[in-house]
């Protein structure tokens, strides 16, 4: 099968990090899944991705000082596999790994993700521990001076080694066999460490190999522009940004971003906003006590709106268990929904410091879109001509009814312009 049918459309689901950061369970992973198969599921969300330090023992103990324990004990297998924490995820007792989890998860009618660093445990270098189908060892395979910025947890590897695509391809046939779906892949989009181009090349190929459609998704951002081929050719999803949260002038600059990117994506591959920071986020880093959102009701509308039309997979941030009505509205507009998943050729025809036009279309339903940014600080009229569309090769929206699909009102069109007051930050989006 090939990659990039593994996500023929933009990857949709939900994340543990925004809210758990290091310390999500089993429990709480269960509820989230059971709420998106209860609430979510038939708009088209399906993936539930545990994130990082699942293996660690005792992670977020020390959240007052410490994100990621320096050194702390990893949970592995014999052959330097990291395997879950039993004590936070039981059911993978006696071996069994996240396999009775992607069980259940997959019995709801959804898809099961989990997070993974570049390389192998440093601990499993330390004590020379074994590697699947070789007698070499770790700490032969481990390349020491390749060690991530921020997570202390993982060795590269020796790239130039026929055993780092034997221990990558072992990793993804264990993966695999607990009928994993999703893999973010962390440390390795950026490319800081050097062996990082090589350890993607090796991570896609031992996917390719391991009998299961699992899509990749590359951490953390911003992605190189330059790499935009290679990732497409090896990835199903790369981050175009660092870690994305609930901030105006990170949503603001994300319009940089997108037009950067625009054009690069195509079904089974996806330049990636990040996470959506909706509901109720908070994490464990530095004490940080759970809180709302802290975008705008018209900011988060903006977000939707732009990684909609942009066609960025789609991650849920908050924890889905305390979703608020206004958010979960959010989440299931249906034309939104709808523009992200058939909206193709998008295209950003205007971005000024006060605005941004965006439009795509579905050449199947004949539909065009048309998302008008106010980006500015206060309310301000935006502005979008039919001339510039046909330019674009779309047709003009004379041509039929105009709607907007936040709100369902149909705009007086004037003169052919079509033009409309929009709050700060916000957003309107016209389908036609």
């Amino acid at each position: 099968m090939n990659k990039n049918e593994f996500a023929p459309t933009p990857p949709m689901g939900w994340n543990s990090y925004d809210y758990y950061n290091t310390e999500v369970n089993e429990a709480q992973v269960r509820a989230n899944a059971e709420y998106m198969a209860a609430h979510l599921k038939e708009s088209g969300w399906e993936y539930i991705v545990v994130d990082i330090e699942w293996y660690a023992v005792g992670a977020g103990s020390e959240s007052e000082t410490f994100q990621y324990i320096p050194f702390g004990k990893v949970m592995m297998d014999e052959y330097s596999r990291l395997i879950p924490d039993p004590v936070r995820f039981p059911s993978s007792k006696d071996g069994r790994g996240f396999g009775p989890l992607a069980d259940y998860i997959h019995s709801l009618g959804l898809k099961f993700g989990i997070h993974i660093m570049r390389g192998i445990p440093r601990s499993a270098a330390h004590e020379h521990r074994g590697l699947y189908g070789t007698a070499m060892t770790a700490d032969r395979l481990a390349d020491p001076s390749s060690i991530c910025q921020w997570n202390p947890d993982m060795y590269g590897l020796r790239v130039n080694l026929p055993e780092a695509q034997l221990y990558y391809s072992s990793l993804m046939q264990l993966y695999a066999g607990w009928g994993v779906d999703l893999i973010k892949c962390d440390d390795i989009c950026r490319e800081d460490a050097p062996s990082s181009h090589a350890e993607i090349e090796l991570i896609s190929r031992a996917i390719q190999q391991c009998g299961r459609p699992v899509v990749l998704s590359l951490s953390p951002g911003p992605a190189k522009i330059s790499e935009a081929a290679f990732y497409a050719q090896t990835a199903n999803m790369w981050r175009i940004t660092d870690d994305f949260w609930d901030s105006w002038p990170l949503l603001k600059d994300m319009f940089r971003r997108c037009e950067l990117w625009e054009g690069k994506n195509r079904p089974g591959c996806y330049p990636d906003c990040d996470m959506l920071p909706v509901g109720v986020i908070g994490g464990c880093f530095g004490g940080r006590k759970e809180r709302p959102c802290g975008l705008t009701r018209e900011e988060q509308k903006t977000m939707m709106s732009l990684w909609g039309i942009f066609g960025s997979p789609l991650m849920i941030g908050g924890e889905l268990t305390k979703m608020d009505p206004f958010s979960l509205s959010l989440l299931t507009n249906r034309d939104i929904l709808a523009m992200h998943k058939n909206g193709q050729y998008a295209k950003q025809l205007v971005r000024t410091d006060d605005c941004a036009v965006w439009v795509s279309s579905d050449p199947e339903k004949k539909t065009g879109y048309i998302a008008m940014f106010n980006l500015a600080d206060e309310e301000r009229a935006v502005h979008c001509y039919p001339g510039a569309l046909e330019e674009y090769g779309l047709k003009a929206y004379e041509e039929g009814p105009v709607r907007e699909i936040w709100t369902g009102e149909q705009p007086v069109l004037r003169t052919g312009s079509l033009a409309c007051l929009i709050p700060a930050h916000g957003v309107k989006v016209f389908c036609y």
